[in-house]
């Protein structure tokens, strides 16, 4: 991905400068109420979550050529159609089941996978929903309202996974978005943290609280090496915690969990220094997360050997870890295309952009990746079949 220079990013129209303006404000408050600096973890937590001003708490458009980015079920009902046939597989093992949604976005997963599963005869028990955004939660209802509402009846939110599930997990694009750590490797670890200046604010180094040396030093004592002096980068401490809590309320099923992500040893390697923050805004992709608070969005990779070892610290299986083009060939995507020739020219020029978006390496096929996790006597579903990569976490 081509990263713009904050210089070249679109100005953001009136309304959303004054809603930025206002964020910015109420992260200035809580700043000062800390003594004068904040970690950049809380930083992205009111950026993103701040009540009624947060990026995903307040109401602009995300997804989709109006918003800031786009993600595969917004690409395609192909990336949807593949994850509900694994949905599906899983399901007729457990002679049914349930499938819970984190962070559904628009919904438009959540239409085209009910969509998918009715045509395979394969519908959950329930389609239960759970998001952090009233905003969003409003969004998805009323698009499912308009295109299955059908299957309205099957689908609930929810505010907590449930104790006992049966079934299905799906996560798109969630753990990017969990806050993080930034962290500048001293002779001994320094946090990054946010402060005031001026109008805007800055990145200040302070001593790191014990849990991130703690984490340091695992991914040190991991990768078998010191990080050079000078060394930028991320690490979540809400990931684990977050995965445990999936794992907990797992009882039997699969956990598919997809995200733009890489192993340890590449995360950080010392030429990645700097990290992985992404921020987005109106389909430009930079990495000042220090602009535009409430109306950008600010998201890390993924650190897919933490999240596997999570999983397995809950008591959970890896099934695999693959590309996403692997996970969609792998899945059925041949099967979605066998009658693409019975369409017409222009309905085939559509789709074959669409796969190409969705598996091409300098797309989305490489850089997204999908982690399979499972509890119970669940075999391996189709799309980890081939070139699964858990060797290399």
């Amino acid at each position: 991905m081509i990263l713009e220079a904050p210089s070249t990013l679109p100005k953001p129209d009136l309304e959303s400068a004054a809603h930025s303006q206002k964020c910015a404000d109420y992260i200035r408050v809580r700043i000062a109420d800390a003594g004068g600096s904040i970690s950049f973890a809380e930083y992205m937590q009111h950026a993103l979550y701040a009540p009624g001003l947060g990026y995903y708490a307040a109401g602009a458009i995300k997804f989709g050529a109006d918003g800031d980015f786009v993600t595969a079920p917004e690409v395609s009902p192909l990336f949807s159609y593949v994850v509900a046939r694994q949905c599906a597989a899983v399901l007729a093992q457990l002679d049914g089941g349930d499938i819970i949604e984190f962070g559904a976005g628009s919904g438009r997963l959540a239409v085209d996978v009910l969509t998918k599963l009715d045509e395979l005869g394969a519908l959950p028990d329930h389609y239960r929903i759970l998001e952090v955004s009233a905003d969003l939660k409003e969004r998805q209802e009323q698009l499912l309202r308009v295109e299955c509402a059908a299957y309205l009846h099957r689908v609930e939110w929810i505010d907590a996974i449930p104790e006992r599930h049966c079934g299905v997990i799906i996560a798109n694009e969630v753990l990017d978005a969990l806050p993080v750590e930034r962290f500048v490797r001293r002779e001994s670890v320094h946090q990054l943290r946010v402060g005031i200046k001026n109008d805007g604010f800055e990145i200040l180094e302070g001593v790191a609280p014990p849990e991130l040396v703690a984490a340091i030093a695992a991914i040190e004592a991991d990768m078998g090496m010191r990080l050079p002096y000078g060394f930028v980068s991320e690490v979540s401490l809400a990931a684990p915690g977050w995965v445990a809590d999936v794992i907990a309320g797992l009882q039997e099923g699969v956990a598919l969990l997809f995200d733009y992500g890489v192993s340890r040893r590449e995360y950080y390697a010392p030429d990645r220094s700097d990290g992985w923050l992404r921020c987005h805004f109106r389909h430009h992709a930079h990495n000042d997360a220090l602009l535009l608070p409430g109306i950008q969005d600010i998201t890390a990779w993924v650190d897919f050997t933490a999240i596997a070892e999570a999983a397995m610290t809950a008591g959970a299986d890896i099934l695999g870890y693959v590309n996403q083009a692997q996970f969609l060939m792998n899945g059925g995507l041949q099967d979605e295309l066998k009658n693409m020739m019975q369409y017409p020219a222009e309905r085939q020029i559509e789709l074959s952009g669409q796969v190409k978006l969705l598996t091409l390496p300098a797309e989305m096929g490489e850089n997204f990746k999908c982690l399979g996790i499972s509890r119970g006597n669940i075999s391996q579903p189709s799309a980890f079949a081939a070139a699964d990569r858990t060797h290399t976490l």
